[in-house]
């Protein structure tokens, strides 16, 4: 296919950042990527600021177009300079175009979506560019629950009137999102009694049966008409075949239409109890993301928001509720009117298979630049 030269300038610099290996375990690989950000941001003038949030995860990378003197709630958008692909995936999915297809490691998810609304945001440095303040916030731990950025992500988001996410369009069409389910995890750990399984076998509690009853237990929450999962990810117990086993534990992820349902699956998760009276459970549950609820005000700023797309040239629809949690999570449980999935089009999140569709990229970065401006 033959692409304008303003489609080549968005492939050269979203390859750029793709070959920039960025997972979440690399602290390092996320440092390289907030320098590429931070260089390309500081290109337009605007103002950057990357910031240490700890030891264990990469920094912080705030990028703005708001005057020193500007505290007006403004448009907050994210994105995450993570991903899920470990170094050297790029062996096993180079950095390439096929068809209309760039593939690479975080092409979708989401190098290619805070590459467009950086570059849109990069004509509109100057203060005066936009109606409101433009916030750009971009977080180095999105992919493991945004546990050390989310402070900060609260933070920018009380002086918010809106907020935008940078994460893939969903495929088959490129849908924003409107409504995510809550995300949380459960950590049970069951303390039984060990022994000699041939010689002390009736001395024994087993961990391992009482996690049973428990795992039993746990999946049997899930309601599908009520749109609520539980899943045990994870279980690990017992040492030797000769013992009986003392130790049992599970992770369990569970996801929530609602605070409603939140409250209810929490409840009944630390209302456990141990079938064998002689075993004890421990029962560690949080919920890490609440729900994004669609609501009156998001519903308005999806209008403006296809309004801007039409000009831009595509239909915004807006997807299903997604079972996906992501950053909007927190932004739209504080109240801000948030859309999400307003980024590149592609599919293949989190595979070897995973592509942006070029042939897009012009579009949805005009289509940045006209909400950025139009939102008041």
């Amino acid at each position: 296919m033959t692409y304008t030269q303003k489609t080549q300038a968005l492939v050269s610099g979203i390859q750029e950042w793709i070959r920039c290996e960025s997972p979440s375990s690399s602290s390092e690989g996320v440092a390289a990527m907030a320098k590429l950000v931070q260089a390309k941001a500081a290109e337009a003038g605007l103002r950057v600021e990357v910031t240490s949030i700890g030891d264990e995860v990469g920094p912080l990378v705030y990028v703005t177009n708001r005057a020193k003197e500007d505290d007006r709630p403004g448009i907050l958008i994210l994105g995450h300079l993570d991903t899920v692909h470990p170094i050297g995936t790029l062996q096993e999915n180079p950095c390439r175009i096929e068809d209309d297809r760039l593939y690479g490691p975080g092409s979708y998810d989401m190098k290619a979506g805070i590459y467009l609304a950086l570059t849109a945001m990069m004509d509109l440095a100057d203060p005066n560019a936009t109606r409101l303040p433009v916030d750009f916030l971009m977080v180095p731990d999105e992919e493991t629950g945004s546990h050390a950025s989310r402070p900060s992500i609260e933070q920018y988001a009380a002086n918010a009137k809106y907020g935008l996410v940078c994460e893939p369009a969903r495929p088959d069409g490129g849908k924003c999102v409107t409504a995510r389910k809550g995300t949380g995890m459960l950590r049970l750990n069951v303390k039984g009694r060990p022994a000699h399984a041939g010689m002390q076998h009736e001395k024994g509690r087993s961990a391992i049966r009482e996690m049973a009853h428990q795992v039993l237990a746990l999946e049997g929450m899930t309601d599908y008409e009520r749109g609520v999962t539980v899943s045990v990810g994870t279980i690990a117990g017992g040492t030797v075949t000769n013992t009986i086993p003392g130790r049992c534990r599970c992770v369990v992820d569970f996801r929530v239409p609602d605070m409603d349902a939140a409250d209810g699956v929490i409840g009944r998760m630390r209302s456990l109890r141990a079938v064998d009276p002689d075993v004890e459970l421990d029962i560690d549950v949080e919920l890490n993301r609440p729900p994004m609820v669609k609501t009156e005000a998001s519903a308005a700023l999806l209008q403006m928001a296809q309004a801007c797309a039409s000009k831009a040239g595509f239909a915004l629809e807006d997807a299903p509720m997604t079972g996906g949690g992501s950053d909007a999570n927190f932004t739209s449980a504080m109240g801000v009117p948030t859309l999400d999935g307003l980024g590149a089009d592609g599919d293949g999140a989190h595979t070897l298979n995973e592509y942006i569709l070029v042939s897009t990229l012009e579009m949805r970065q005009e289509f940045w630049a006209k909400l950025l401006c139009e939102l008041d």
